[in-house]
């Protein structure tokens, strides 16, 4: 979803979860943006050009007007918070937003060294790393137990902490973490997938144990 007049760019990656969670937000809010791939195999993130942009070379980078934002669940509340009048993404109440900040840091936290990291290593072919593996299972446990009796993950509509933890949760098979022991985990994913407004995330192959 691309719109070459819109005022809103997104630096990134096609299969980076981080990426996807701001596409998401961004469809979910129905805003039109320019999307612009970042060449990371080539190390463009690297280059002064991007870096100029976020000094810590990574992606997401969000451009609106002369803001440049960087950090995927920092961008998630700018979103929230200038496109989302209603306040449903980011509740107005302090104890909601505390726990949508508390699924913020799982996601910063448990998630990116959890699920994700064992997705890189299988997508990139770098050294096994069941210590992730390991930590994907706890997480996805404690979800679990989470999860009993509520569909969503911080109060009982969804928030930025359904959209921060999505990308990484759904694509866990790719890197060798089934999601079969976990229905309830399996229904708060087609929950969001259900959402108006919806995008997926490239889908990347599946390792053989778990196709």
């Amino acid at each position: 979803m691309t719109h070459p007049t819109s005022s809103i760019r997104l630096h990134g990656f096609p299969i980076s979860g981080h990426c996807h969670r701001v596409q998401l937000m961004l469809s979910l809010l129905g805003l039109p943006f320019d999307s612009v791939t970042v060449d990371l195999p080539a190390g463009a993130h690297k280059q002064p050009a991007f870096l100029a942009r976020n000094v810590f070379g990574q992606v997401p980078v969000l451009e609106d007007g002369g803001l440049t934002l960087a950090d995927s669940n920092a961008i998630l509340v700018y979103l929230a918070l200038t496109y989302d009048a209603s306040r449903r993404w980011l509740p107005a109440s302090p104890a909601v937003q505390a726990e949508v900040q508390r699924w913020l840091s799982v996601a910063a936290g448990p998630l990116a060294y959890g699920p994700a990291a064992a997705r890189v290593a299988v997508l990139f072919g770098r050294p096994d790393n069941p210590a992730a593996r390991t930590a994907a299972v706890q997480l996805f446990t404690t979800m679990e137990q989470h999860l009993e009796g509520r569909d969503w993950l911080a109060t009982d509509h969804p928030t930025l902490a359904d959209v921060a933890i999505y990308s990484y949760t759904a694509h866990a098979p790719e890197g060798a973490v089934s999601l079969a022991p976990y229905p309830r985990l399996r229904g708060w994913l087609a929950r969001v997938q259900a959402l108006p407004g919806f995008v997926g995330m490239v889908a990347s192959p599946v390792p053989p144990a778990l196709a």
